[in-house]
């Protein structure tokens, strides 16, 4: 039987398959006779070093000759129908080759690992039905000997579709009754499926769509027009805060429901997915699981049936964040991408593909019309927009007819320090709070700091407390009474004196979100306070309930960090408070300003976005700043205008492609003597066009106990740079101790 298999298999296609968690290994398979359903994307199961291990299938392929007859069989077919579409393998092998990433990598992103490990099934539920009522004199009769089985007949008697769970008749103890009960013919047993709900047992009630105002209306019929054309130009969607981009998504996506396509959704970050959920929920609640959600922080067993529902074409509408773009939705017509400028798209570490860019690619390569909204969008989309790349839509008027809201700058330099707010509060910010208090308003206040102070100083020697791992000083947070790191997460003890010199002066440096709640307490002991970091909103759902308090107005101060900053909608809201404008200014970092001018500009836009008018007041140490004083008048435009010709001018992006190359080690020479070997090579290989910066420290010298040297790269194509510094980086064969990485249209320059 072996060598009659393998004389068939010569003849008959194989299947090079991409094998899971083997760094990129490529291994072809002979497909067994019966086996027809294995075809490009395909999941299935493979022989390998006697165990069975699964994978995609990349193409089918003829068996090559030098294999003989030696070519294994795939085991089985893991789904009947391939996991992955030919649009989606085409996606990956693209991003794979621009981003220098292994494809494994990629497939890893469409594929989510509850789906790729089938580490979960379909959950199910047992089902009594009422299928026969008995007449009186046998219900008696049931009732006597059997109470149990009596009960459970009157419960499904009264129930609307004469069914029920077993879990609502008592759960396992009402097992047998009910098998008795089904030998007597009276009830039926059955299985269902339990679809695993992120929203849980939360209810949307039917919301009607809004009446458009006229720059909306031309928005909207702009979306229409492409998405009927399967016009995949993007579109460019310049919106102030409180425009109606959001009912412009909506009723887009209804459109494009209703002539049978699919819409995928794309939010920056997490915290934004719940309201946008709750917003597409409402409205298409009449469609029960039309609109499916993925996230990280979702559990396995909730991704796997979302992944499902919308694989099956059942959700016709999926919304998530970076990693949703791989969402397998059917039929796909329209892609949003909301905050399009939002620097969460990127991803940090491997692969660091950028979210936006791939919507844009998979439209096109789906057909699908594609729309990036933000009030603040990036400079690449704007540039994009000026050479005629991509459509720009704009609607310069909030749609409740309501003026953006007074910014107020306050030079904190000038400001004289208070001794019981710590120099945290203005005067005029903290009146400003006490009158919002009064009149029963709402107000945010922004730090995009946690903690609750920067630095444990001495003032005797100098000595910072630094993390054991990392070149960065450790943040004290009091509700642990712990020093953290909040690049790798080290934790340590508070030192009662200074382990340099013993002095018992130490002091606590600066302030984050902790602190600025302590002294909030102690201002307006009366209000109701909650604030929102990475430290409160581990537990799941904790970001959605105390957004949702805060909008029933449960909450008068909101204290965050950027989490609050964008897309939140609270008509209650008059008062938006920075308290440092400065933390993301003094970065080297080409995009400081930008991100600057956008964290300002979207936080404000929280404010007056009701029926009363609003007010911003931006405490800072650099007033004469052109992003902050930009974002005082809300002047995207004069930002853009400004901030371009500065990135022209010295050939950063958009007007480039950079790419950042580190190399770490637990040796810190190791590092250094191998990016100066790479260095040396690259110099030689690279083109004139290409610009290289010399080997250096990264700006973070040394994290999670390696030490990194980074040199930058500038080139007019970005695939210039992939190909050939992915080539000598693997010529270079590091050992272990050394990891290279390159990140292409790098985000992140620390």
């Amino acid at each position: 039987m072996q060598g009659l298999f393998a004389e068939e298999s010569l003849s008959c296609r194989a299947a090079r398959v991409l094998v899971d968690g083997l760094n990129d290994m490529v291994l072809d398979y002979a497909i067994p006779p019966g086996m027809d359903g294995v075809t490009r994307g395909s999941r299935v199961e493979v022989p390998l070093r006697g165990r069975g291990a699964t994978g995609t299938v990349l193409c089918l392929v003829p068996p090559e000759a030098q294999w003989g007859g030696s070519l294994r069989p795939l085991r089985r077919l893991v789904n009947e129908e391939p996991v992955v579409s030919p649009v989606l393998m085409d996606l990956a092998e693209w991003a794979s080759r621009y981003y220098a990433v292994p494809v494994e990598q990629m497939i890893r992103c469409i594929v989510p690992e509850p789906v790729r490990q089938e580490r979960h099934e379909e959950k199910t539920r047992k089902i009594a039905v009422l299928t026969n009522w008995p007449d009186d004199d046998k219900l008696n009769k049931i009732n006597s000997r059997a109470p149990r089985q009596a009960h459970i007949l009157r419960y499904l008697h009264r129930t609307t579709e004469k069914r029920a769970p077993l879990a609502d008749l008592g759960g396992t103890a009402a097992l047998n009754p009910c098998r008795a009960l089904e030998k007597q013919g009276f009830v039926r047993i059955e299985e269902e499926n339990v679809h695993r709900d992120p929203a849980g047992e939360e209810t949307f009630a039917q919301s009607e769509p809004l009446q458009l105002n006229d720059e909306q209306e031309l928005v909207l019929k702009a979306v229409l027009t492409a998405t009927d054309a399967g016009d995949s130009k993007p579109m460019l969607l310049q919106g102030v805060t409180g425009s109606g981009k959001t009912e412009v998504y909506l009723q887009a996506a209804q459109h494009a429901m209703e002539q049978g396509k699919g819409v995928l959704i794309l939010v920056p970050e997490i915290s934004l997915t719940p309201q946008t959920m709750a917003r597409f929920k409402s409205r298409f609640a009449e469609h029960q699981g039309s609109v499916a959600i993925l996230h990280s922080a979702m559990s396995d067993g909730e991704r796997f049936d979302e992944w499902h529902s919308i694989r099956r074409g059942k959700a016709r509408i999926a919304i998530g964040p970076r990693s949703a773009l791989f969402a397998p939705v059917q039929n796909l017509g329209l892609i949003i991408v909301d905050e399009e400028h939002d620097g969460s798209y990127k991803q940090e570490n491997s692969p660091r593909y950028h979210g936006r860019d791939l919507a844009v690619l998979r439209a096109r390569m789906e057909g699908a019309a594609i729309l990036l909204g933000s009030a603040t969008p990036s400079l690449e989309s704007l540039q994009n927009a000026r050479i005629g790349k991509y459509t720009l839509l704009r609607m310069d008027k909030r749609a409740d007819g309501q003026h953006l809201p007074l910014t107020r700058v306050l030079d904190m330099r000038t400001e004289a320090k208070d001794k019981r707010n710590l120099g945290i509060l203005s005067e005029r910010l903290r009146m400003a709070i006490e009158d919002r208090l009064r009149k029963q308003q709402q107000v945010i206040l922004l730090l995009n700091r946690r903690g609750f102070a920067r630095a444990l100083q001495c003032p005797d020697c100098g000595h910072v407390a630094h993390c054991e791992h990392c070149a960065l000083p450790m943040t004290y947070h009091a509700t642990e009474n712990r020093l953290v790191c909040h690049l790798c997460g080290f934790r340590a003890v508070v030192p009662l004196c200074c382990p340099e010199c013993s002095s018992n002066n130490i002091l606590l440096e600066g302030y984050g979100t902790q602190k600025v709640e302590a002294v909030l307490r102690r201002c307006f002991p009366q209000a109701r306070l909650q604030r929102v970091d990475a430290d409160v909103t581990t537990r799941k759902n904790a970001l959605r309930d105390i957004l949702n308090d805060f909008r029933a107005g449960k909450t008068d101060i909101l204290l965050g960090t950027q989490m609050i900053a964008k897309g939140l909608d609270f008509p209650r809201v008059t008062l938006v408070g920075v308290l440092n404008a400065d933390l993301g200014l003094n970065i080297p970092d080409p995009r400081a300003a930008e991100r600057t001018f956008q964290l300002l500009t979207q936080v404000a836009g929280r404010a007056g976005r009701g029926e009363l008018d609003g007010e911003v007041i931006v405490q800072t140490y650099s007033p004469q700043s052109c992003a902050i004083q930009f974002a005082r008048r809300h002047d995207t435009d004069g930002f853009a205008e400004n901030e371009l010709g500065l990135r022209r001018q010295f050939d950063f992006p958009p007007f480039c492609h950079m790419a950042v190359l580190t190399v770490r080690s637990p040796q810190e020479e190791m590092a250094r003597f191998s990016l100066e070997t790479l260095h040396k090579r690259l110099m030689s290989k690279l083109p004139p066009q290409v610009q290289v910066s010399d080997p250096l420290p990264a700006p973070i010298a040394r994290a999670y106990g390696q030490f990194r040297y980074q040199c930058t790269f500038k080139a007019p194509s970005a695939r210039i740079i992939a190909d050939i510094v992915s080539a000598e980086i693997a010529a270079m064969q590091f050992g272990d101790e050394i990891i290279a990485t390159l990140d292409i249209d790098a985000y992140s320059f620390m």
